[in-house]
């Protein structure tokens, strides 16, 4: 029984000659209609080589055949094509052996010699953008490779090679031409992994819609909808991922409370922060999002980006009144103080001290700031003695206007 290596190694000699398109067993006549007639010897040496190649004798192939081609450099137009045929062959051995980039190399000199028949050149065009794929050179290979498609028509199998080279060089917009060549056909016989693929490249160019039509059964998987929205993400386009999250959870598949919440921090980072806290402030109503700290706190954010002012300060209240901490009084005063609430700042200081929180300067400051506002004048006094006690120097500018 032979060893998995050496299928492995027949498997891809198989694919090499075949795929390489040699004068194959008599196919010395073809190349002979192909192109200027041959003489019997250098039909025989043809066949020799060729003979070699079929039996595995890569390395022989391989300098035999180049040291011809460079013979015949120059001469008329029957050396050139058997030049042509001398670097295919040379190519093919070498690609055999590996030693692809150099393959190649080879079939592209071989493809430029003048006479070649164009179907020839066509073939070997092909040849050499798969090698250069295969040798890392993807860039020129994917080049090659549309510029072969676009004169041959290429086929599905050729395109999809397309569609990923582009898709690794991060050409995105390129990728995403040549899968909508593949779209023409439909999409019914498409893989898992073609569908992934293409959905990654429409979801990368910005094309969201057309990365969730092509979802098909993964349209019920939550990883899917995740990612979508995370590439949206880092495009930059948070309003798009808040838009995809919020298809995912109207389909009831993002449905975890980690869900709701990023669902939420997406409509805020998205631009529609009263979206977000319509949504969190029926989820704690209704259960499905616990009232807890963490997402108290949610709700209030998303009120203050909406700039709904007395939804905010009513849910930094109940945050607060929640905790009881006294850095969540201080957050409450100083957005109220911003907003020129004078009462809510108030209220939130004196909550302040009752929860035994240290209180600033600056506290002291903002109290007497409010109570100026709201002509309450001793304890506005009051507060700036005790902010300029705590070293707050715009406390006595504000002790002299109060005479």
């Amino acid at each position: 029984m032979m060893s998995s290596t050496t299928v492995r190694r027949l498997g891809k000699r198989c694919l090499v000659l075949v795929a390489a398109g040699l004068i194959g067993f008599g196919g010395v006549p073809l190349a002979q209609a192909e192109g200027p007639g041959l003489r019997p010897d250098m039909i025989r040496t043809l066949q020799s080589m060729q003979s070699q190649l079929e039996a595995g004798d890569d390395a022989a192939v391989a300098s035999r055949a180049a040291a011809s081609a460079s013979r015949l450099e120059g001469g008329n137009a029957a050396d050139r094509w058997a030049r042509a045929l001398f670097l295919q062959l040379t190519a093919t051995a070498n690609a055999s052996r590996d030693n692809d980039a150099v393959a190649a190399d080879q079939f592209a000199e071989a493809r430029r010699i003048d006479g070649v028949p164009d179907a020839r050149r066509l073939s070997w065009l092909q040849q050499e953008a798969r090698l250069r794929l295969r040798a890392g050179q993807t860039r020129q290979g994917a080049d090659l490779l549309t510029d072969w498609i676009e004169r041959s028509g290429g086929g599905d199998a050729s395109r999809w090679l397309l569609v990923q080279a582009r898709a690794s060089l991060d050409d995105w917009s390129a990728a995403s031409q040549s899968l909508d060549r593949l779209r023409e056909s439909g999409t019914e016989g498409w893989s898992s992994s073609q569908r992934q693929l293409a959905s990654t490249v429409y979801q990368q160019s910005g094309r969201f819609d057309d990365a969730l039509a092509l979802l098909g059964n993964d349209q019920d998987s939550p990883d899917v909808w995740r990612r979508a929205a995370g590439l949206a993400q880092q495009a930059g386009d948070s309003g798009r991922a808040a838009a995809i999250w919020e298809s995912g959870w109207r389909r009831g598949v993002l449905v975890t409370k980690d869900d709701l919440r990023q669902l939420a921090k997406l409509h805020i980072a998205g631009g529609t922060p009263a979206r977000a806290a319509e949504h969190l402030a029926q989820w704690l109503e209704d259960g499905r999002l616990e009232t807890n700290a963490d997402n108290l706190k949610l709700l209030a954010q998303a009120w203050m980006a909406a700039r709904s002012h007395d939804e905010a300060l009513s849910a930094w209240r109940a945050l607060a009144e929640r905790t009881g901490r006294g850095q969540d009084w201080q957050q409450l005063a100083e957005i109220a103080y911003g907003w020129g609430e004078w009462q809510a700042t108030l209220d939130a200081l004196s909550s302040l001290r009752q929860s035994g929180g240290e209180v600033s300067g600056r506290d002291w400051l903002l109290q007497g700031i409010a109570a100026a506002q709201l002509d309450r004048r001793d304890v506005a006094r009051e507060a700036f003695r005790q902010a300029r006690a705590a070293g707050v120097e715009q406390a006595q500018q504000w002790l002299d206007s109060l005479g």
